[in-house]
Formats: C-alpha cells, structure tokens, sequence
C-alpha cells in the first residue's frame, strides 16, 4: 500500500463530498464499477514490481525535452527494497511540495511568492515563471531578510529603469564614451560586466558585481556570451540588464590583466593617482577604467579595496569589470563599505543566499526541466539528500579514492542509512520512509555504485533510497549553450535538498547550498603530494561561498594582512585554506 500511497496527488485532500459519495455507493449491496475500477487501481503498483526496471535512456543526458507536450522526464532512478520508483506524469503545472516542505496556506501565498519582499511584484508571472514558484520547492529561509536592503533594492530598480538600456540617459552616455570624455556630475554611473570561466563562477561574480553597483550606485549591465543565452530572466523591472550589442568596448579579448585601461597599470604608468582623489576632476580621467577582479596568482587586485582606490574609481562614469571570482567578502573588508553593508545584511553569511535569490530565476525552458524532474522523482519523498562530486583537471583524483572518501564522509556522518542482511519487519523505525538521493557529477560511476548497493541489499532501518542522476556530460563545456542549461537545472536540483555534500573548491556547489540556505559537508581535496584526503569530509560553518582569492589588503601600509585574525565575520574557509568566507559569528 505505500506505493499506493505515495502516487496519490498531495493536492487531491481526502474528505470531498465526492469522497464521501462514493463512500456512500460502496456500502451498497453488489459488485460496483467503481470497486472494480478501484481494484485494478490497487494492482497496478504490483504488476510494475513484478515487471518493473530500469526506467530512462541509455544517452549520455537523462534530461527531459523542454517541449511542454512531451511526456514527463525519466530519469536514471532505482529504489532499494525491490520497490521502483515510478515516474508520473503531471497534468498540472503548479509545483507540488515534497513531504517535507509544507504548501504555503493562501493567506501567505503571496509573502512567500516574494520573498518576504526580496522580489518585486512588478512582473508578469508568465514570462518567467520561477521568479515566483521556485521557492515554493524550498523550505523557507532561514535567514531573515533586511528592510533595508527590501528599500535599497527598489531604490535601485527605480535606478536602473531610468538609466537602463533604450532610455535616453544611457544615450548620452554612450555618446560621451565614444567621444573619449568622462563627464562630471553625470546623473547615471555604470558598471559592465563581462564573463569569464563556468557558470557557478559566473552567477558568483555576477553577485558581487551587482553587491558593487549597490554600493556604489551604478547600474550593472551583463555581456551576454552565447553560451549564456536564455538562462535567466531579467531581474529588474521594466528595463534589462543585457549590454546592448553595439556597446563601443565590446569585445572581451581587450579585457586582461596586462590592458593599458585597467586601473592597476593606470597607477602604474601615473595615468591616475590615488594619493588626493578630492583633487582630481571627474573629466580629466579617461572616458573607462577597466577592473580584473580575475584570480591571478590566486590574488585578487589589492588596487580595488582600499578607500582611497574606490574614492579613485568612484570619478568614472563608466566601470568594466571581468571576473571569475565571488568578491563579495572584499567589499565587506573595504571601510568605506562597512556601515552600509551591516544595514543591508545584518546576518552576514546571507550575502549570495539573498542575493542569488533575487538575480537568478532559469529561464521558462530551463525552468520546465527542473519542474517536471522534481516533480517526476523528488517531490514525495520524506528526504532529499544531494551529492555534488566534481574531479578538477589541476588536482586530478582516482575514482577509487574518490568514491571511497564519499563513502567515509556518508558513514561519518550517517548521511544515508546503514545496510542490513535481512528484509526489515514493517514495525522498524522507518519503515515505509523514502530518502531520494540526488547525484550531481560529470561521471556517471558514483550513481552505478550508490544504485547498486541499496539495490541489492535492504536498510536495517527498512528505509528506502531512491538514487536519481540527471545527467553525466563526461566534461565541463563551457562554451556550450545546452551544457549551461542542464548544469543550471542540476543547481537548482541541488538546492532543494535538505542536506548536500560537495567537492571542495567546486563554485557549482557553492550556489546551490547558498541557494538552499543549507550548510554542506565539504569533500576536503587531498594534499597536493597525496592521492588521498585523510579527512573525508568536513561541515561547513557558513552557507556563504568561499573567495578562493583574497587580497592582501595591506593598502598604504603595504602589508599583508591576514583579516581573518582581525574581522569578527571573517573566517578562513573549510576547503580552501588561505581563502576567506563570511560567516555570522
């Protein structure tokens, strides 16, 4: 009766006046159509145990097409128990909460559509439809959220509508760009961003970049590589964040460290001075300056977080910035930033979980093929347990010592549940209880190995584990437009599980934790002389991503200054340990 019980809609309530007319007619003398109906109902979860298998194609990618016609997704999936996890086809599209995660009651629809306020109610919910449902898929924050930063984001909205593309205020200052000036008092300040490696590191600088415009009143305006193409919607209403294609200074090739336009080699060669800014007048700069927030040498540029650098750079209209890297607990070491940033976020370690949050909703397409997956696999289980493993080409690890460090770290930390000899009696604990564990990874082995053993043996809690894995694309793509697609849908994936393990340094889990609001355990990567980690896995202390690259910060004084010794929300991070994440302390 428990597959019975899990195939029945969560939005079909028992108790219906239909319900009891039929209760009504069963009581009447007789064989009934409905009790044969109901009957051939109640063998069907037989017949696929006696028939069942392997749901899914054999192709390198299990995803579902994003055709709204098509049949719902088939994923790679196996219940342990002999019970199959059958995929069922939704007729309706509004999202079903998982057993854990309670449907919002009507009153708070709309507080949780929003966010608390987070989002702006200024859009069409057709024309990207996970700016709102997505989160219904999640437990709610647990991070609560800033009137003040409810206030600044729609003071910048406001902003970026009246300064954005296709207004006349940008015109004129494209006009100004093109003629080489840098105009004073200009009533709108840019910052353009441009791309650099793969998508969790984008979506990170992204972020930041957005956290610096914030901070400095600009409008953050994205160059769109085609690989990027129709991922997110645009975040700001009535206007778009997208660099129109005829921007002058369009091409990325430009952009690198050794650019004569970038402020480090501007100081360099006395093209500016960041001695007496006051001194300066706005139109005696050039009419750009160009900031490689890029890890180089795993340093950030120490000329961009210092006050009196960004008193400097605060003279230019316009700001191109190319970076790799989540910046955002640099912003927080710049003085002239601190008071502002402590009324924007108060918890400190909801940096990227608030931002992330407001920024990035998948596209309808994207968003079509998390929606069916989640409700074809994950929707009606007790627990969802995600496993991002990712294998970095710098420090290349065996499978065999991968997979036994995951192992380790699921026993440690009692992760899934333990492995029995004998068929469980239905009076064990958890009995009839259904963990789904979701993979994430290039390969394709983790998910055989995790299928196999709770396949072939029961729990000796009588739990059961349902192992799903979305795709195994064999290497990362960067430049390919429908690898991006899949990897967001995974991130999302991840980001409603209850609890998520990871590969250390990996940006990909670093947004998809952040996202859910979950501390991970944090697969270490071995030394670099070693094949092997002797610490499995370790919890983290902050759901904020970690900056693999900070600066020196030494500033005037020319000094190295570890400020995890000296900031109370600053600490080194769990995988990286010469990095720095925020945390709430």
């Amino acid at each position: 009766m428990m597959d019975v019980k899990r195939s029945r809609s969560p939005r079909a309530p028992a108790g219906t006046d239909d319900d009891k007319r039929r209760a009504a007619g069963w009581r009447g003398s007789g064989v009934r159509p409905e009790m044969v109906l109901v009957g051939f109902l109640l063998t069907l979860p037989l017949l696929f145990l006696v028939f069942g298998g392997r749901w899914g194609s054999s192709s390198s990618s299990s995803f579902p097409s994003s055709s709204a016609s098509d049949t719902s997704a088939v994923a790679r999936h196996v219940a342990a128990g002999d019970r199959g996890a059958t995929p069922q086809r939704q007729k309706k599209t509004e999202p079903v909460p998982g057993r854990n995660v309670s449907a919002p009651t009507s009153p708070s629809l709309s507080q949780d559509r929003l966010l608390g306020g987070l989002l702006s109610a200024a859009f069409d919910e057709s024309s990207c439809q996970s700016r709102y449902k997505s989160n219904l898929y999640r437990k709610p924050s647990p991070f609560p959220l800033s009137p003040y930063l409810v206030q600044k984001l729609r003071k910048y909205e406001a902003y970026h509508k009246k300064c954005g593309p296709a207004t006349k205020r940008y015109r004129r200052a494209i006009k100004q760009l093109k003629a080489g000036r840098n105009a004073d008092d200009s009533e709108c300040k840019y910052v353009v961003w441009f791309p650099c490696n793969g998508l969790g590191n984008r979506m990170l600088t992204i972020a930041s970049t957005f956290l610096y415009a914030l901070l400095t009143d600009r409008v953050l305006l994205m160059h769109v590589a085609p690989e990027q193409e129709g991922l997110f919607c645009e975040p700001f209403p009535g206007s778009s964040w997208v660099l129109p294609g005829n921007f002058p200074q369009n091409n990325p090739q430009k952009l690198h460290i050794g650019a004569p336009e970038s402020y480090a080699n501007m100081l360099k060669n006395n093209v500016v001075r960041n001695d007496d800014p006051a001194s300066v007048p706005a139109s005696s700069l050039p009419p750009y300056v160009y900031l490689h927030v890029e890890q180089f040498q795993l340093k950030l540029s120490d000329n961009v977080f210092c006050d009196e650098d960004q008193a400097m750079l605060g003279k230019f209209n316009w700001m191109i910035i190319k970076s790799d890297s989540y910046f955002a607990p640099a912003l927080f070491l710049t003085p002239m930033f601190e008071a502002e940033l402590a009324k924007m976020f108060p918890h400190k370690e909801a940096v990227f979980h608030h931002l992330g949050r407001y920024l990035f909703h998948p596209t309808n397409r994207v968003w079509g093929i998390v929606r069916r997956y989640y409700e074809a696999y994950l929707a009606r289980v007790d627990e969802k347990i995600g496993f991002q493993i990712r294998i970095f080409p710098e420090k290349p690890v065996k499978f065999e010592n991968m997979y036994d460090q995951l192992m380790r770290c699921i026993r440690e930390q009692r992760l899934l549940p333990e492995l029995g000899t004998a068929e469980p009696t239905n009076t064990t604990a958890g009995a009839g209880k259904v963990k789904a564990v979701l993979i994430a990874s290039l390969y394709s082995g983790y998910y055989e190995k995790i299928r196999g053993m709770y396949y072939e043996s029961p729990t000796k809690s009588g739990e059961i584990v349902a192992v799903f894995q979305p795709s195994h694309e064999e290497q990362q793509q960067y430049t390919s437009n429908e690898h991006n697609q899949k990897a967001l849908a995974e991130i999302y994936l991840l980001s409603y599980c209850d609890k998520i393990t990871m590969s250390a340094w990996s940006t990909f889990g670093y947004v998809a934790y952040s996202f859910a609001g979950v501390k991970p355990w944090i697969l270490i990567r071995p030394d670099w002389n070693k094949e092997t980690s002797e610490v499995a896995c370790v919890r983290s202390t902050s759901v904020e991503p970690c900056l693999h690259s900070p600066p020196i910060l030494g500033c005037r004084a020319k000094r190295d200054v570890d400020v995890a010794t000296v900031k109370p929300y600053v600490r080194h991070c769990e995988d990286v340990g010469f990095g720095l994440k925020l945390f709430d302390n």
